[in-house]
């Protein structure tokens, strides 16, 4: 029956928008495939589906294979740094977070460092890392063999772990850093600020070319203590900040006259301090955040 199918479709639908996420790191082109496995589905002849969930993954996962490729060729012309589409997920939005490993999945620094993936690798390391599937289930879905699927896993992998270790701290540590980083930046206390970073910290800031943001990473503590401490001039007297899980970490997102207009997502390092700030303030990308 045609409602059974939709029955089933729906069941399975917050697990494909989740895999089409993590393989664009945006909202509306997760959505997009989503919509089109749909109509696929509708129209497709169920009774030689043997199994729904694997058919309707096989679909999702080789559309954003596809679509993958005009989506980095427009962020080749992205202006200044892009960053992911933050989500949040306090209400289970990207699925289960309930490991380490399921936040990093999700995580913003994570789904940046993918950007070095080609769409074949992503799609091996999402499947497998992500959602835990055998390498031999991955094989049948994107035609290849099972030695391919590992050697191309293991090069993924090596190539989204490039470059500085990201450590979890509890969401304890975190707020309460974030707590003073907030009072810091708002008061334009440089010292402050400087305590809470590493040395080696990284501003990146992502405006689209539709809000002024630094367009190249702000690097090391002194500079990126000086750097914050100058924001607090773009801030209305409307101004406000709330904590929100943003992409599995805990986050501020800023409202300006109850809009959001910003989100700031932090990393730390192996001794609690801020190790990374990540601010997306591109218009395009706060739909979610204002739903």
């Amino acid at each position: 029956m045609e409602s059974d199918g939709v029955a089933q479709f729906l069941e399975h639908r917050p697990r494909l928008f989740s895999l089409a996420y993590r393989m664009f790191g945006a909202v509306s082109e997760a959505e997009d495939v989503v919509q089109e496995v749909y109509l696929r589905w509708a129209s497709a002849d169920r009774g030689e589906i043997a199994n729904g969930e694997a058919w309707l993954t096989t679909v999702t996962v080789n559309l954003c294979r596809t679509q993958l490729v005009s989506a980095r060729a427009r962020r080749e012309t992205y202006v200044g740094q892009w960053l992911p589409e933050p989500v949040p997920t306090g209400g289970g939005a990207l699925g289960p977070l309930g490991t380490v490993e399921e936040r990093e999945s999700v995580s913003l620094a994570v789904l940046t460092a993918m950007e070095r993936l080609s769409p074949i690798e992503r799609a091996v390391f999402v499947l497998r890392e992500a959602f835990g599937y055998s390498h031999a289930e991955i094989a049948e879905m994107l035609d290849l063999t099972v030695a391919n699927t590992q050697q191309i896993f293991h090069r993924a992998g090596q190539r989204v772990r490039t470059g500085k270790q990201r450590f979890v701290v509890s969401p304890e540590h975190a707020r309460t850093m974030i707590e003073k980083f907030l009072q810091a930046a708002s008061t334009g206390d440089v010292a402050g600020l400087r305590e809470l970073l590493a040395d080696d910290v990284v501003s990146v800031a992502d405006g689209g070319g539709r809000v002024v943001a630094a367009k190249i990473p702000v690097v090391g503590g002194d500079v990126v203590a000086r750097y914050l401490a100058k924001l607090r001039r773009f801030l209305g007297t409307t101004a406000r900040f709330e904590f929100s899980e943003i992409n599995g970490d805990v986050g501020l997102v800023l409202f300006q006259d109850e809009a959001p207009i910003g989100v700031l997502v932090f990393d730390f390092d192996e001794a609690g301090a801020i190790a990374a700030v990540r601010t997306v303030v591109n218009p395009i990308k706060l739909g979610a955040i204002a739903v």
